[in-house]
């Protein structure tokens, strides 16, 4: 039955992507998706895995990356963890170069806006279901409509760490007539609507499908949960952060694996672990994007020297036996090769999008700020302590230091988190925090990441915050005469 609904969602896909050829590239053939379709539950049940498939692959026959590879580029490439390989694209030097502009395609959008666009025809369609079949309740209803809710806020979220103020879209590009050029929304205003969407979502979402599998590769009320507490960290409302992750964490449904060798494989390769909270469930074994991006022998990036230097430091008693578990299952020593995606394609690995660590280390964050830090750092000791965590990263700061606190949080999530699309937006999170209070965690990390020879540049160009955010690509522009592009790039 899963590969059945799996199949008709790719039907889905193609159906709603097959004419792209206008702004975001979003909708599909004229009139398709209501000729035939959203009749019975079935038909909604389809089209929510299609926005799932989503996540992993683009549709057949769509030359573009999937949305984990951007997912992955857009929340390392600025950072310091990755570093380039030797089949590294010249597009991608420039990033690492600090030398964007907007003609650069790893800075396309059509991805998240894709998947923004599946979700917004279940929104619109999926409700007259009940006019023609009887049996779809309200509850299964509202629990589909939430499902789509919470996965387009991850979506719009991702574009606004990205790239800030960006189009906001609430209805589906179902036939030609639906085409609209559309000016960019304050990120402010995006956030807002993300809440919104959210606290919906979270009304209709359920806590359980009734199986471990389910509920970590499907939306459930404690995704919903994760995405705010994520959201309202992002946008300093430190009780609401605080609030949204105690959910998480007194429904006790949730813990910690134990640092054993089969942590690893349990977490990210079989999936569905007790620690997941939401995955980007593989279980078809597709294309693997990241065997041709992190493993073969013209793979594009590789861990940075840092990664050895700062993150995954030796123990200083014995660092032949006493290690950080996170060490070997997430890179290589010997050549840096990144290995936490799987060396095989197709690949099984899962996408963790959010696990219990995620959610103990936001709040630790939010609480380091509102003067719990001794709760804080009880928190960071908890996750130390599974992961065997080793004696020459432990950090000692005052309960009352809170950017002491704060610079720990980061080192950790630096190793627990590792290489998985975070660690820019970790660092960007924490720097912007009081009108860019700490900008200097942004500029020393270019100043021991960037060449010396463009160095002291990549510098000036950080002290302008607008750099912070990619540059829209040329060919929305062209395609879309309201959008303006971002104020850095105009210079």
């Amino acid at each position: 039955m899963k590969k059945i609904i799996y199949s008709v969602g790719i039907i889905m896909m193609l159906i709603m992507s097959s004419s792209c050829k206008k702004w975001l590239d979003t909708q599909p053939r004229d009139g398709i998706t209501r000729q035939g379709f959203w009749k019975t539950k079935e038909d909604i049940q389809a089209a929510v895995s299609g926005c799932y498939a989503s996540l992993l692959a683009p549709p057949p026959g769509v030359g573009d990356k999937s949305l984990t590879e951007y997912i992955f580029i857009f929340g390392e490439i600025r950072a310091d963890m990755i570093d380039a390989g030797p089949g590294f694209t010249n597009e991608e030097k420039d990033i690492f170069d600090v030398n964007i502009v907007q003609s650069n395609s790893v800075a396309r959008w059509s991805a998240f806006y894709r998947t923004i666009n599946f979700c917004n025809t279940v929104l619109d369609f999926a409700p007259a279901v009940k006019d023609s079949d009887p049996t779809l309740t309200d509850a299964q209803l509202q629990s589909y409509l939430s499902e789509v809710l919470a996965l387009r806020s991850m979506m719009y979220f991702y574009l606004v760490k990205s790239f800030r103020d960006v189009p906001l879209k609430l209805t589906s590009s179902s036939k030609d007539t639906d085409l609209e050029e559309l000016e960019k929304t304050p990120s402010a205003t995006i956030l807002n609507q993300i809440v919104s969407d959210l606290k919906k979502a979270e009304l209709g979402a359920v806590n359980t499908y009734g199986n471990s599998v389910t509920d970590k590769g499907r939306v459930t009320k404690f995704t919903v949960n994760a995405m705010l507490a994520d959201v309202y960290l992002w946008m300093d409302n430190y009780a609401a952060c605080i609030t949204e992750c105690n959910k998480i964490i007194n429904s006790q449904r949730y813990t910690l694996q134990s640092s054993g060798s089969s942590w690893y494989f349990n977490v990210f390769f079989n999936g569905s672990s007790t620690e997941t909270i939401f995955e980007f469930a593989n279980k078809s074994a597709v294309n693997n994007p990241f065997y041709s991006l992190l493993v073969q022998s013209r793979k594009r990036f590789i861990a940075s020297p840092y990664v050895a230097s700062d993150v995954f430091v030796p123990d200083d008693v014995d660092p032949d036996r006493i290690f950080d578990v996170r060490a070997d299952a997430f890179y290589g020593n010997s050549d840096f090769t990144i290995t936490k995606w799987g060396t095989e394609n197709p690949s099984f690995v899962n996408w963790q999008a959010y696990r219990i660590s995620d959610i103990m280390l936001l709040k630790a964050e939010a609480l380091a700020q509102t003067d719990a830090g001794a709760e804080a750092l009880q928190l960071i000791a908890d996750i130390r302590l599974k992961r065997n965590a080793v004696n020459t990263t432990l950090q000692i700061p005052d309960p009352s230091d809170k950017e002491g606190i704060c610079d720990y949080i980061l080192a950790e999530r630096s190793r627990e988190f590792a290489f998985e699309g975070k660690r820019w937006f970790d660092l960007l999170r924490m720097a912007k925090r009081d009108n860019y209070k700490r900008l200097d965690l942004l500029l020393n990390m270019v100043a021991e990441t960037v060449s010396p020879v463009v160095q002291q540049s990549a510098i000036t160009k950080f002290r302008d915050v607008n750099s912070h955010y990619f540059p829209i690509f040329e060919a929305e522009l062209f395609a879309d005469p309201k959008l303006v592009q971002n104020p850095f790039y105009t210079k």
